[in-house]
């Protein structure tokens, strides 16, 4: 089970889009396999990426809204907001590398 602060429609305003470090989303399902074998790489991001952005979770079984209104269609979908807005996604279970070049480059 993730570590990560989880956030509902009611916490997202204030953990994510108001938030000052850049903040990546996991929106996830505790039951699907990409989802978990996805987690240990994040949870190893958030170590190496800690002083330089956040990370949070959005269980969609317990937060479907949260998932419609950003269009999460398929799950792990991955989401970096920066500035309180969507800057880049990832569908689907993705390799470190991947992850790496994408939400953090350079």
């Amino acid at each position: 089970m993730s570590s990560f602060p989880q956030v509902t429609m009611d916490t997202f305003q204030t953990q994510v889009r108001e938030a000052v470090l850049p903040v990546l989303v996991d929106f996830s399902a505790p039951w699907r396999a990409p989802c978990k074998r996805l987690e240990p790489l994040l949870e190893q991001l958030s170590r190496e990426w800690e002083k330089k952005m956040s990370f949070v979770k959005v269980n969609v079984d317990e937060s479907p809204d949260l998932a419609m209104k950003y269009q999460v269609m398929s799950v792990p979908t991955v989401i970096m907001f920066s500035g309180g807005e969507e800057t880049t996604r990832l569908i689907g279970l993705q390799t470190r590398e991947k992850l790496v070049e994408r939400f953090f480059p350079g």
